[in-house]
Parts: structure tokens; sequence; C-alpha cells
């Protein structure tokens, strides 16, 4: 069942001022994003791949800490909650966090472990490579103990968890299992961003986020039309045992399912192309055309932040869903790892109502 958002148009322009001030933790692998900015104009005569003269250097949080970002550009307060290593990307990373306001004493620098880090080369407005730092074994038992106990004494005064799991060893099944068990007994709902291809650990969420390859994974098998996605999201409703499904399929929106819903709810995709060369830049101009695109670093963030913190707010998930797909549209096109604003959501529906 497709969504008609321009009906919706009023109804999201007054959830907006809602969502400032809500409490939200965002628990999970917490990753900093490296940009080395350069020029490119010959060949290295040691290999064919380009020679890029260095210009400057930017940083922001990747992973779950764009998760965080995301929330917090929106008005809520935020605690974020994970593992860093004891090194020089680890402070780096509790910078970028503190210049966005995120609380983090629920962070844990642990000298066994590594930040995870993600540079990027970019030369001439294109990625010339992409250097990732990490480690994926689990937390140390003392290591996860700590961070539970952070977690667990914060949990009752949240008016929502995020779990963003990006496979890095943080959230292991019983690591989740815990921290759903606590939340539940709180009353605290938890809304989940998966990579991996756990099936189990994260029964009793109020909501799971992927893209389509990662639902494809999880099913096992390709999604091509519309059947294959319906069938895609009842499957994991029942896997998962959560409230709601939602899937991120690029070009084309998403697809909402709900335990409580017979149908699915299609959102169309808003978004335009865009190039490195419009990193930072405030948005779209107003004439852009081109072919749609979703999931340029961090969309799914976005998509799961805007889920969360709209829900935590009363929203019905529909609306909040399409809401969260707007912002995606505002936020593919800054490009690199960005957030949308509430002045710019606000804008953005404006244009969709025409």
């Amino acid at each position: 069942m497709p969504a008609n958002i321009a009906d919706a148009v009023p109804r999201l322009k007054r959830l907006i001022p809602r969502l400032r001030g809500k409490r939200i933790g965002v628990l999970g692998d917490l990753m900093l994003d490296r940009y080395l900015w350069g020029t490119a104009s010959r060949l290295s005569p040691e290999a064919a791949v380009p020679v890029v003269d260095f210009v400057e250097q930017s940083e922001c949080l990747g992973g779950a800490g764009n998760v965080a970002a995301n929330i917090s550009t929106l008005g809520a307060k935020v605690e974020a909650f994970g593992v860093i290593g004891n090194d020089e990307a680890g402070r780096a990373l509790q910078k970028c966090l503190s210049a966005v306001s995120i609380a983090d004493k629920g962070i844990i620098a642990d000298s066994k472990r590594v930040t995870t880090v993600k540079t990027r080369i970019i030369a001439r407005h294109q990625q010339v490579v992409r250097v990732d730092h990490e480690r994926r074994e689990a937390l140390r038992a003392e290591t996860q103990e700590k961070l539970l106990g952070v977690l667990f004494s914060a949990l009752k005064k949240l008016d929502a968890l995020v779990l963003s799991d990006y496979d890095k060893g943080l959230i292991t099944d019983d690591f989740a299992d815990r921290v759903l068990s606590a939340a539940h007994h709180l009353n605290v709902p938890v809304f989940v961003g998966v990579k991996t291809r756990k099936l189990y650990a994260y029964r009793g969420s109020r909501l799971v986020a992927c893209n389509a390859k990662e639902a494809s994974l999880l099913v096992g098998r390709v999604l091509g039309d519309e059947r294959s996605f319906e069938e895609a999201g009842r499957s994991l409703l029942a896997h998962f045992g959560s409230g709601a499904v939602v899937i991120t399929r690029g070009e084309k929106g998403m697809s909402v399912f709900e335990e409580a819903s017979p149908r699915h709810l299609h959102i169309p995709a808003t978004s335009f192309e865009v190039t490195y060369a419009r990193v930072g830049q405030p948005g779209i101009e107003r004439g852009a055309t081109g072919r749609q695109v979703f999931d340029v670093t961090g969309a799914g963030d976005t998509v799961l932040s805007v889920l969360a913190l709209a829900v935590a707010a009363g929203a019905p998930l529909p609306d909040a869903a399409m809401l969260a797909n707007t912002a995606a549209g505002v936020v593919v096109g800054k490009l690199g790892t960005a957030s949308a604003s509430p002045q710019e959501l606000v804008h953005a529906l404006d244009d969709i109502h025409g």
C-alpha cells in the first residue's frame, strides 16, 4: 500500500517540534569517520593510482555515533553508550560527541581495543580509497559488565533506546538479550539497526530496521518484486519477534511492516543524485533533477534515528516512517556523514506539499 505523503505533510510538520527534549540513549558500535581532502593531478610512477596532495583533514561521528548525532540535531537529549580504544582516535571521537552536545558518560575506554576509524581519501570530488582500522572480537567480560552497569543505571530516565549494531563485536546475543530484558522491564522501547546475519538477537524490540541487502541476507533469498519484499518483511517480523520491521530500499524508498497491520506500507524515496562536490553544502538546489539515490554514507542511520525519535514523541509508525524517509532525502543531498535539522525537515516537507 503506497503512502500518501502529501496528505500527511501538515501532520508531520506538527510532529517536528515534539521531537525536542526527548531523552534517547544510543548503544552500539561507535566509529570515527575521517576525511582526508586533497588534489590529484598526476599518477604515481609506482602504480596506476593517483598521487593525492594533502589539503586538509576533517572528522565526524560514524556508526552509532552518527545515529546519536542525527538525534541530537533534531533537538533531543542524547546519551551515547559504547566502547572505544584508549587511543588518539577515541579522544577525537569524544571531541566530536562533545561538539554536538552528546553525553559520553556511558562510553568506556578499553586499552585492549582500538577505536574503529574509517578514513576516506577524497580528491577531485571523488573517493579514491577508504581505509578501515578496526577490531571485531567480542568485548572482554569485565568491559561488557562495566558498559551494562552504566547503561542499566541510565535506562530508567530514557524515553527510548536505539541499538546500532555494525557487527564490530560489541553486541552479542547474550548482550542484546540482557539489554532488551532490562528495557522491557522499565517499559523503554528499543529500536534496532542491524548489519549482521543474526536472526534471534533482538526479540521483543519495538522495531528493527535494515536495508534491502541486509534483509536479503537475513531471509536467504534475492528480493526483487513487491511480493518478495512483503514475504521478507513478514518473515523478519516473525524471526525477530519485534513490533515492526522497516526495510530501506535505495531509490525505491522504504517498506514498513507492522505486526498489527495486515498490509505493508510503501514510502517512495524523495532524494536526488549528488556528488562529493556537495559535501558540507546545506542541501539540494531547488531545480535539481537526477536519478534518486539512497544509502549514501549514513542515510540508514538517519532513518533509524528519526524513526526512534518520532515514535518516542508519540507518532504512529507510518508517520514516523514518512518523516524518517524525508530526513534521509535531506541527508543524501549533503553527502558525507550528515544529519537533518528541524528547519531542513520543514523545508523538505514544504517541497513535497508543493
